[in-house]
């Protein structure tokens, strides 16, 4: 099991710097592209998150107004953007085939048990769905 997106398998975060297209709009990282769902609104996408360091994104994200149907496609998005990140970055492709069929969990410190797991408790969201991408890029 690969319990930790830290050291080596810092590439499977979404605070890893590398650069992702999403929706016709050019990003630095995942977490920014992901935040970025948030609104709607063009100006806010373009302002504050093209550009964005991770962390900035993420600070952003919890300012903005989040669009009405957020809850209900923020599963579906983090799963487009993770796709897109190991689809347009070869490398990373690679790096996340080597990982086999490790477990995945986004084991963290931080208190998010939705997208990942504190003290192996929590949904793991985001191991679940890097796993499903790294089936998906298995069978291509």
């Amino acid at each position: 099991m690969i319990n930790s997106f830290t050291g080596e398998y810092y590439f499977l975060s979404n605070f890893y710097m590398a650069p992702v297209s999403y929706n016709g709009w050019d990003y630095t990282n995942n977490e920014a592209a992901f935040q970025a769902q948030k609104t709607k609104n063009r100006r806010l996408k373009f302002q504050l998150f093209s550009q964005a360091s991770p962390s900035e994104a993420k600070a952003a994200g919890r300012k903005i107004d989040l669009r009405s149907d957020w809850e209900e496609v923020k599963d579906k998005v983090m799963y487009e953007i993770v796709l897109a990140k190991f689809t347009q970055n070869p490398d990373l492709k690679e790096k996340l085939l080597a990982t086999g069929d490790e477990y995945l969990e986004e084991g963290n410190t931080w208190g998010d048990t939705i997208w990942g797991t504190v003290d192996g408790v929590g949904e793991n969201r985001l191991g679940k769905i890097l796993m499903r991408v790294r089936d998906e890029l298995n069978e291509t």
